[in-house]
């Protein structure tokens, strides 16, 4: 019996040993299952990092190419209203009665018409193009409507008048043309008139 209960503890001597290597062989699986996540969160993470790098870089490149291509946005959109003075100053100098009977005022306002050309010169050699806006049809993008005027004659929504020009900026609305549009007659206050 003695040689049967050393075999049982053998046995159970063999169960124990066998036991204890797959205790060691799940922590060695538990650890490697860990590091492998560690491993692919920090590769996550380096993607990331470098995907962040490289829109920032593309970021800057667009901002710097921007900035060459319209960095004389707001000296352009400022330079408008010299032209628009200049025009107006043209107009009430010519239409006012006290100067039309000057000798000189001819030669004013042809010096004046020449700063005029010599601007709009200047604006078109830099991508700074008018809006040309009468006869079209009203564009919220690149007008904007001041007034409404009754008129059958034309579709409703086209422009009739240019309040003040508008402008772009090679292909930036500078600034929108200041328009007067075409409505219909208000059967309304047709009907009030007559009676």
């Amino acid at each position: 019996m003695e040689n049967e209960n050393d075999n049982i503890i053998k046995d159970d001597q063999a169960i124990d040993g066998d036991i204890q290597p797959l205790e060691n062989n799940k922590s060695e699986e538990i650890d490697e299952a860990s590091l492998e996540d560690k491993l692919n969160e920090a590769q996550d993470k380096i993607l990331r990092a470098l995907a962040e790098t490289e829109n920032q870089r593309r970021r800057f490149e667009r901002e710097t190419k921007e900035a060459f291509e319209y960095g004389g946005f707001n000296l352009a959109r400022e330079t408008l209203s010299v032209l628009d003075n200049l025009q107006r100053a043209h107009l009430s100098i010519k239409n006012d009665e006290n100067l039309k009977d000057s000798k000189d005022l001819n030669k004013f306002l042809n010096n004046i018409e020449i700063i005029e050309k010599d601007l709009i010169t200047i604006f078109e050699k830099n991508n700074i193009k008018k809006i040309n806006c009468l006869n079209e049809k009203f564009d919220p993008n690149n007008h904007q409507a001041m007034l409404e005027i009754e008129d059958e004659k034309v579709n409703p929504g086209t422009i009739l008048q240019e309040i003040q020009p508008g402008y772009f900026y090679k292909d930036r609305l500078l600034r929108p043309s200041y328009v007067a549009i075409a409505k219909k007659k208000d059967i309304k206050n047709n009907e009030k008139e007559e009676k």
